[in-house]
């Protein structure tokens, strides 16, 4: 959102209605002001709010241009160290994960997707992730107290994999309108991990380190930006390296 601001881009971001207000977010409206952010309240797997978020869009903004599919949820280590087994992972947890990182980035892309199809133009990046192209390395979080072991629920890998093959998807059916679909996957972002997790991960990757949000910028404006007219359909791996092992 901040590198879309930064480039001169309007925004519209999206957040549950029943979710307060970030602290991020209020810095954003403070430094940008309300003629280029604004906030709908919207779920991405309710048809009927989305909807209004996108009329919202159209008022205040006109049209939509860029769409970042970013909404998504996992579910980390717990403090309290209860873990599953893989045979008693809660089909719950996984079907929540699938609606909204998969059905609901689907849903969110028929709705302003299609408001881009009417005009001719847009460019749709979906974030992807590492865990689409590999499978989570147990070894990881095995320093963590957890008994059972913790185990990274599998829809989490599953939902961002099929998040790459809708991309392909979608980006077929999108580009005789002037749509561009394009997935953006990161690998390990720094974000308050304890130190031996980033030890074991910083290992692993080629270049030593965790992403910060920085590495994404660039390659998000990319994706989102004439620059990249005739690129549609792709993953663009941000990983530091890691799949290449």
């Amino acid at each position: 959102m901040e590198s879309l601001l930064d480039a001169g881009a309007s925004v519209l971001a999206l957040d549950r209605p029943d979710l307060p207000v970030g602290e991020e977010f209020q810095q954003l409206a403070s430094r940008f002001g309300s003629q280029r952010l604004a906030l709908a309240s919207a779920d991405v797997c309710r048809r009927a709010e989305l909807e209004a978020a996108l009329q919202q869009c159209v008022q205040k903004f006109g049209p939509p241009t860029i769409l970042v599919n970013n909404a998504g949820i996992d579910a980390p280590p717990t403090t309290g160290g209860k873990g599953y087994r893989l045979e008693e992972i809660p089909l719950e947890t996984n079907l929540r994960i699938l609606e909204v990182n998969t059905a609901g980035l689907f849903l969110v892309t028929q709705v302003f997707g299609g408001a881009m199809l009417r005009t001719g133009r847009g460019a749709i990046i979906n974030i992807g992730s590492l865990y689409a192209s590999v499978s989570p390395d147990a070894r990881f979080y095995d320093h963590i107290p957890s008994d059972p072991p913790f185990l990274k629920p599998p829809a989490y890998g599953a939902s961002k994999a099929a998040v790459l093959n809708l991309t392909k998807y979608l980006s077929a059916h999108l580009a005789p309108h002037g749509v561009r679909v394009n997935a953006l996957s990161p690998g390990g972002v720094l974000g308050g991990q304890d130190p031996e997790f980033k030890r074991k991960f910083c290992e692993r990757v080629p270049l030593g380190r965790m992403a910060t949000a920085d590495d994404l910028r660039g390659p998000l404006l990319f994706l989102a930006s004439r620059a990249s007219a005739y690129v549609t359909g792709i993953n663009l791996m941000v990983d530091g390296g890691f799949t290449v092992w």
